[in-house]
């Protein structure tokens, strides 16, 4: 498939990042034009408008808009709806609407992730691989005639994402199916995407960029135009709504036609990625990678702290534990599991409130009775999705302290690294000394930890704001891009630009850190079909050994880690210990040992995770 292939830009990332930061930033945004390119295609084929037209037609007749998927898609969908329902709660506060038409066109967008909302901090496995788990949870989420539902896919195979698909069109809805490879090669190699693609009534919207930056990586550039398409659409369906009206909003200009903003759209997302891609923008954000790279060396771990952007920031920490074997985020009370390198903080008292603000709704948690499951899975599979439900409900996902009361359970020291990322609206969080970003700088400054400010505003915030900027820069690396003159209601290009800019930073830290050979991510995490046929491909590659001898080598070595990667402890990458057995013919003990020792790295504490 052509998101599994490497990018030739990037053959050398790993090896160019340890030599030179800036330079593999600016080769990982040079990736990120494939983006720009495909936008500016979808752009003049006028398909964006045409969607736009139907989801709207769609809605004032009442019906809702759901978006599916799994991991990366799945965040996706997450946040689109959070963009979208921020904006309507906004609007009835502004007084741009109605409260009730604001409280019913907020509840209009609907995500519906594999595993549920905490697949959004921790990649829940035995979901991504079954259509009757698509079909079931987007059931349970109330699809029925009249809605649009879109089925959000990278590769275009993911079987939960073709069950949501499937499970719209029986309900009358009206499904498309996105995706970023080939037609023709779905047809030739997957005969459940050739199923789909030759169903007229689903309607399909190839979004095919080309490789990813890093090989298979489609949390990168494959999600990016996704991103910028589908918010692309949410806009237009405000504009074209009638139920709202923000004089002014963030510069928009009333008067111009709808019709026009794509292209506008396209042309404010090009303006922002050219901060990303050269001059101080870069050399910011190259500080930012070297920043991280030394906490991590030292065994130090940094804390993120943000307020409007907090589901972007978290979309790309959740992203990097299965690509890069990292600690996923450690629940408060756990001692076991090994601490994450990275973890979150938003401006909110308790950890309850704080992931209402980060999703702008409560959370949706799966509780599926033992009956639903005997439903959906054969009978030997019945008891570990069983137990996989019991470690994903709500109160689970609700011990991820993320709120100012999980603040003692990672006190910064020296060594350690705070970062703190801002939009338009964090302002007050910045500027007022009680502000929750402001307090947050100071603590990290008085413990001696490292310490960034990335502020992503219009440029008159820059204008006003040089005094208080000064101060900032007195403790640490400032970064600083401008959102475009005239911003849009949802702010579409900057969310594009962000995730493109926290992409590029979390990649250039790894590859630097040696979890990238090449552009191969050989710390990937095999949890589910696609990533185990990746991570056997990886072996192959690395050691000359036919398919099916390494998918058996790569399932002996998942054996010897597999209760460690459960409970959350330290553990070798799978890839490279089977890599590590096999050129030394040594037992799997003796690899390990070997592998911790050639890399570098301690077997246990902070760094190897």
């Amino acid at each position: 498939m052509t998101t599994e292939q490497p990018h030739p830009l990037t053959m050398g990332l790993g090896e160019v990042a340890r030599a030179d930061v800036g330079e593999a930033l600016r080769l990982l945004f040079q990736v990120d034009e494939d983006v720009l390119d495909r936008y500016t295609a979808e752009v003049r084929s006028g398909r964006i408008l045409a969607v736009g037209r139907e989801v709207v037609a769609a809605l004032a007749r009442g019906g809702r808009l759901f978006f599916t998927g799994c991991g990366a898609t799945g965040r996706l969908g997450v946040l689109l709806v959070a963009i979208w329902r921020e904006f309507w709660q906004r609007a009835a506060r502004a007084g741009w609407s109605d409260p009730d038409t604001a409280a019913d066109w907020e509840r209009r967008a609907v995500p519906v992730m594999a595993g549920g909302d905490y697949a959004f901090v921790r990649s829940v496995e035995g979901f991504e691989d079954h259509e009757g788990m698509g079909r079931k949870q987007l059931r349970d989420a109330g699809v029925q005639e009249g809605d649009v539902v879109f089925a959000v896919t990278e590769g275009g195979e993911t079987p939960f994402v073709i069950g949501t698909a499937w499970a719209a069109l029986e309900a009358g809805a009206t499904p498309y199916f996105v995706y970023n490879n080939p037609d023709e090669l779905l047809r030739k190699h997957v005969e459940r995407s050739h199923r789909v693609l030759d169903e007229p009534r689903i309607r399909k919207w190839n979004l095919t960029t080309g490789p990813m930056a890093v090989t298979g990586s489609t949390r990168m550039q494959a999600t990016s135009i996704e991103l910028a398409v589908l918010v692309t659409v949410l806009e237009l369906v405000l504009r074209w709504s009638g139920r709202v009206r923000p004089p002014g909003y963030g510069g928009a200009t009333d008067g111009e036609a709808p019709e026009s903003l794509p292209a506008r759209f396209g042309e404010a997302m090009q303006w922002m990625w050219r901060q990303l891609a050269s001059g101080p923008g870069l050399q910011a954000l190259t500080r930012w990678v070297t920043m991280e790279c030394e906490v991590y060396r030292r065994g130090g771990r940094v804390n993120y702290y943000a307020g409007s952007l907090a589901a972007d920031l978290l979309t790309d920490t959740a992203e990097r534990t299965p690509t890069f074997s990292l600690p996923a985020f450690r629940k408060h009370g756990d001692t076991t599991a090994a601490p994450s390198w990275a973890f979150l903080y938003v401006p909110q008292p308790d950890s309850v409130r704080a992931w209402s603000y980060v999703f702008k709704r409560p959370p949706v948690c799966l509780e599926w009775t033992r009956d639903e499951v005997r439903s959906l899975v054969p009978p030997e599979r019945v008891a570990g999705v069983w137990e996989t439900l019991g470690r994903i409900r709500l109160e689970e996902l609700l011990r991820f302290r993320i709120g100012e009361d999980g603040l003692s359970d990672r006190p910064l020291g020296p060594g350690d690294g705070a970062v703190c990322l801002a939009g338009p609206e964090d302002l007050p969080f910045l500027c007022r000394p009680e502000g929750f970003l402001r307090r947050r700088w100071e603590e990290a400054r008085a413990a001696g930890a490292g310490a960034g400010l990335v502020l992503v505003a219009p440029p008159q915030v820059w204008e006003n704001g040089r005094t208080w900027l000064r101060e900032w820069k007195g403790g640490g690396f400032v970064a600083g891009f401008r959102t475009a003159a005239e911003e849009f209601w949802l702010g579409g290009p900057t969310r594009v630009v962000v995730k493109m800019m926290l992409n590029a930073v979390s990649t250039a830290t790894m590859a630097r850190l040696g979890r990238v050979m090449g552009n191969v991510m050989t710390w990937v995490v095999p949890s589910n079909g696609k990533l185990i046929d990746r991570a056997t491909r990886y072996i192959c590659q690395l050691t000359g050994l036919g398919y099916e001898a390494a998918n058996r080598l790569l399932f002996e070595a998942l054996e010897q880690v597999e209760e460690r990667m459960r409970s959350g402890r330290a553990h070798p990458p799978v890839v490279g210990l089977a890599v590590m057995r096999h050129r030394l013919g040594v037992d799997w003990s003796e690899a390990e040992r070997r592998f911790w020792a050639e890399t570098g790295v301690p077997p246990a504490g902070g760094f190897p995770g």
